[in-house]
């Protein structure tokens, strides 16, 4: 597995992260299986993709119960990722930045994720209650505490970074990027790039589009959370079809899957890019590990950067 620092002075990174939301909140949910998803971590680990990011929503709790399990007897191993920020109450998925909730949350995450200290925390979403002065400033605390070695944001626009870069050093930027959602690419990105600062991709290959996997609303398991999102209309699934004909085309010519070559794409836009696609099964975790040995050329970087906007808005 290459690898990099997390941002400048973090920790060494794998090229590929691995995301966990999925094996215990939003898609499948009838295909979760918690011994399975521990040996997809173990074997995450064991091919040197050792970020291995979650959050209290998921599940809520659940997801980090799990990634706790999966770590213990090898803590020093992962750099571990988790955020929060967001809330599960009668209304839905909600917004808490005040800094006595996200104290209180971080306290109940090192519990979950049987630890003493989290690599990388994330506010998960900047609350609009809340200024994100105050915000940053309570994780700035714990960080001074020894809770969390560094911080980040998830989903936020580039003068939220500077705004929380002025309290105290952002360590990662999450935010959707891919083939289908290229929005950062125009400003966060390059800020990022500019200020050593690493930017990690999440459903970096679409929800599982630029895996060619999926080719209608039929295809998707039962109950998954997808079903309800503006890309996963028919309309929008034989729209999208070109540009999943395209990606792999590219593959084709590497021998390589469409998920390979999306990922590629990402890690050409900078040494301290990691996307960190989520999958429950190893043969996908595998087949994702396996973009960072993969060296697109100019050519395919121009082929896929000319690629058309997908139909569909980006997932919330």
């Amino acid at each position: 597995m290459r690898t990099t620092t997390l941002g400048t002075g973090g920790p060494v990174v794998g090229r590929i992260g691995l995301g966990t939301m999925g094996m215990s909140f939003g898609y499948d949910p009838h295909g979760w299986d918690d011994d399975s998803s521990v040996a997809v971590i173990h074997r995450a680990l064991d091919l040197g993709v050792n970020l291995i990011d979650t959050a209290d929503v998921y599940g809520p709790f659940t997801n980090e119960d799990l990634v706790g399990r999966a770590i213990k007897g090898r803590r020093d191993e992962v750099v571990l990722s988790t955020k929060g920020g967001l809330v599960v109450d009668e209304n839905g998925i909600g917004l808490n930045g005040r800094p006595e909730h996200l104290a209180a949350a971080v306290e109940a995450s090192l519990g979950r994720l049987g630890t003493d200290h989290i690599d990388l925390y994330f506010l998960h979403r900047a609350d609009p209650q809340v200024p994100l002065e105050e915000s940053w400033g309570a994780l700035a605390e714990l960080v001074r505490q020894g809770k969390i070695r560094s911080l980040g944001l998830s989903a936020v626009s580039l003068e939220q970074v500077r705004a929380a870069q002025a309290v105290h050093a952002v360590a990662a930027v999450e935010s959707e990027a891919s083939l289908f959602t290229r929005d950062a690419f125009a400003d966060v990105l390059p800020y990022t790039v500019e200020h050593g600062i690493a930017f990690l991709p999440f459903s970096p290959l679409g929800r599982g589009l630029l895996t060619g996997a999926f080719t209608n609303p039929a295809d998707l398991p039962k109950d998954d959370w997808r079903s309800t999102q503006p890309r996963f209309t028919e309309e929008a699934f034989a729209h999208n079809k070109a540009i999943v004909d395209a990606v792999r085309a590219v593959a084709d010519r590497h021998e390589a899957a469409p998920a390979q070559v999306a990922l590629a794409w990402l890690l050409a836009k900078g040494e301290h890019v990691v996307p960190i696609p989520g999958t429950k099964t190893e043969r996908y975790l595998v087949q994702n590990a396996g973009a960072a040995a993969l060296d697109l050329t100019d050519r395919d970087v121009a082929e896929l950067d000319a690629l058309p906007a997908p139909m569909g808005a980006p997932e919330a």
